[in-house]
């Protein structure tokens, strides 16, 4: 199973980054790193909310009916006239559900090491957020995935088992994040100075933000 990272380096990713750059008039490397942060951070906040019952109930609900996969289906056709606004009220909601209170914080943070204001963040987000709702059905629809461990089980590889010490610090203290910006320095210093690693999230990140 690939990681949540290789899709967005495959052909399918990077239609994924040209059609959300496109459709929220965003500069497309911005674009791209915007998702090279933002998507593991997604991906940590649903594993965390499918460790009790009630969010893995609720996530399974939702990848089981609405967000099965298809919406990968037709990319053209979502990106082609303008992503409607159904799909970004739909992103909205996700991302209020996912990241709560949180959402401001991890905005800012990517904004701040991406580049780009927050409001552009969470424009980009809110496009994104079905997409990789979409990826997740997919692959557990793949995987007949039908139960709370296999569903916290199958974000964990998409995340990638093996990831650093490092790594998870970073994804943690970007979803605790409260706004106020102080923690923008230590997430820099963690992810920027931390890693040597060229492999994994630290490196990946290091490399695209570090210049």
């Amino acid at each position: 199973m690939s990681g949540i990272l290789d899709l967005l380096s495959s052909d399918l990713g990077k239609t994924i980054i040209s059609g959300v750059s496109g459709s929220t008039g965003n500069d497309q490397s911005k674009t791209s790193s915007v998702l090279t942060m933002a998507l593991p951070v997604l991906m940590k906040a649903m594993e965390r909310n499918a460790s009790t019952p009630r969010g893995a109930q609720g996530l399974m609900g939702a990848l089981n009916s609405k967000h099965d996969g298809s919406i990968l289906d037709n990319l053209d056709g979502l990106f082609g006239g303008g992503v409607n606004d159904d799909v970004k009220v739909d992103g909205a909601k996700i991302l209020g559900h996912v990241l709560g209170g949180r959402q401001q914080g991890v905005e800012q943070v990517i904004g701040q090491k991406a580049g780009i204001d927050a409001g552009s963040v969470g424009d980009i987000l809110k496009v994104a957020a079905p997409i990789l709702m979409g990826v997740l059905g997919k692959q557990a629809r793949q995987n007949n995935v039908s139960s709370e461990n296999q569903l916290t089980g199958l974000i964990g590889g998409m995340l990638g088992g093996n990831k650093t010490r490092n790594e998870q610090s970073f994804l943690e203290s970007i979803l605790d994040a409260d706004g106020d910006g102080s923690v923008i320095d230590d997430v820099a210093g963690m992810v920027l100075g931390g890693s040597k690693k060229k492999g994994g999230l630290g490196g990946l990140l290091g490399g695209l933000f570090g210049k």
